[in-house]
């Protein structure tokens, strides 16, 4: 009888460290907050950009991508960001996807505008720059130090 107590404190032990690791998993990726404002930007590529990935000003994480999706009319990638409330966003900002070196992850830099009127939730980011496609790039490197067509 001593033996099933003893299993049943080390389980309820393993589920309270389980709890644990969630609750700071969770607080920490900031998965459930949506205290930012939503903005939108159409790119004609967003290789490696994932929903989760970060949008960064200046090197500094100032939201998360939400969402993507294709717009049928154009062929363009719709990507839905949530921006931090506090970062007002000139309406003449810029939006490109860049990574964080050669093997670093994708994410979303965006570049300050000089207007003085604020995008407003829901707005569009008008001046956007798609993602390069690195592997095209050294192809044509070295088909260009060769000499050869492609």
């Amino acid at each position: 009888m001593s033996g099933n107590i003893v299993e049943t404190l080390i389980g309820a032990a393993v589920v309270a460290v389980a709890v644990m690791f969630l609750t700071f998993g969770y607080s920490t990726t900031n998965v459930g907050s949506n205290g930012g404002f939503p903005v939108i930007a159409k790119f004609d590529r967003v290789d490696g950009l994932v929903v989760g990935s970060d949008v960064r000003m200046s090197g500094i994480k100032v939201g998360t991508v939400v969402g993507q999706e294709l717009d049928h009319e154009s062929y363009l990638a719709i990507v839905r960001m949530d921006i931090d409330k506090n970062v007002p966003l000139p309406d003449d900002s810029s939006a490109k996807i860049t990574s964080d070196g050669l093997l670093g992850d994708t994410y979303m830099s965006l570049e300050a505008g000089g207007s003085l009127d604020m995008l407003q939730p829901g707005a569009e980011i008008r001046f956007t720059q798609g993602s390069v496609d690195l592997m095209g790039l050294i192809g044509k490197a070295i088909f260009a130090a060769t000499g050869e067509s492609e």
